[in-house]
């Protein structure tokens, strides 16, 4: 595609055009359950003798949200947020989803926060605070919160708490059980135990990586036959469709067609932070938007190739996701099949 056929396709996706959604002049909306953004504190170099701070709002649905916003949705993030940490975290997440909205429940507890050192060119976490459990009135309003956007906008997508276990887990699966009753198309980015309660409420697309899966279903899934039998474990479940991500390695991709790769571009330097969140992100976006469930999951790998390009962190934009699109193909899982481009 010629850059020209590119800025033309970014024009009519975020316009409506060619995607079968009648927007009206108004973007898509993905709600993003995301129940603890962070404050994030981050030292890095700046040449010679000098250095930096930089504070930003992180952690993974905030990642996701970041990438709803960049791709012409509007991301409506609905989190708990408290504290003195809060106090600078709320203006950051406004900044991080400018164009989207927050739907913030006050705690009693602080909000996250981590302070990370990149002086030496790794990230090295030098330290890390997380909030106390919610309790059982703030839990009640954001999941009734949580569930109203889901119905109004049409798309949820659902991440993780930090720590893990400071929701109950039946929270998981009430809330995709909800949403779903409700015709609302349900993506969910978790780790066991909380992916085993959102598995029972049936979600459109459960996205895991290779070792969560493993941890998931408590047996190896190194070999091709453990993988595809793991991802299967999964729709018997309740997932109408699985994705798997293996690093570098091309994603396994499991749904009513059968077993298929997703396989992104080939890219050796870069930072994995919060790709599979800036993938999810992007996915449910494009989905939004109209794209067919195919070309969305395309959107999805190149929104993970594109934020492993930066410095992570969900900060991939739009028109490099576009160029970086048509490289991402889909695969037949046998391997004398025939290859099929996403077009």
């Amino acid at each position: 595609m010629t850059p020209v056929g590119v800025e033309k396709r970014v024009v009519d996706m975020f316009s409506g055009k060619g995607t079968g959604v009648e927007t009206n002049g108004r973007a898509p909306r993905v709600a993003v359950f995301a129940p603890h953004p962070l404050l994030t504190v981050t030292i890095e170099p700046e040449g010679g003798e000098r250095q930096n701070i930089h504070f930003h709002a992180g952690g993974q649905g905030t990642w996701s949200a970041r990438m709803v916003s960049h791709m012409g949705a509007t991301a409506v993030l609905c989190g708990f947020i408290g504290g003195e940490s809060g106090a600078l975290l709320e203006g950051l997440l406004r900044e991080a989803i400018a164009t989207g909205e927050l739907r913030l429940v006050p705690t009693a507890t602080q909000s996250g926060c981590y302070v990370t050192d990149r002086r030496e060119g790794e990230r090295k976490l030098v330290a890390m605070a997380v909030s106390d459990p919610p309790t059982r009135h703030e839990l009640d309003e954001l999941f009734s919160l949580t569930c109203a956007e889901a119905i109004a906008c049409g798309h949820l997508l659902v991440t993780n708490p930090i720590p893990g276990g400071s929701l109950p887990l039946e929270t998981y699966g009430d809330l995709v059980a909800d949403a779903k009753a409700n015709g609302c198309r349900t993506l969910v980015d978790l780790s066991s135990p909380r992916m085993d309660s959102a598995l029972r409420g049936k979600p459109d697309v459960a996205k895991l990586n290779e070792w969560e899966l493993a941890e998931l279903v408590r047996e190896p899934v190194s070999e091709y036959a453990e993988l595809l039998g793991a991802a299967g474990h999964l729709r018997d479940l309740g997932a109408a469709n699985v994705i798997v991500t293996r690093g570098e390695q091309p994603a396994l991709v499991l749904g009513p067609e059968g077993p298929r790769w997703l396989v992104g571009p080939r890219l050796e330097r870069g930072f994995r932070e919060g790709c599979g969140d800036a993938m999810m992100g992007t996915m449910a976006a494009a989905w939004a938007l109209g794209e067919p469930f195919d070309r969305a999951l395309a959107y999805g790998a190149a929104g993970g190739a594109a934020n492993f390009l930066r410095r992570g962190l969900g900060s991939a934009s739009r028109e490099v996701v576009e160029r970086l699109l048509g490289s991402v193909r889909i695969e037949p899982w046998g391997a004398s099949a025939r290859v099929r481009a996403v077009s």
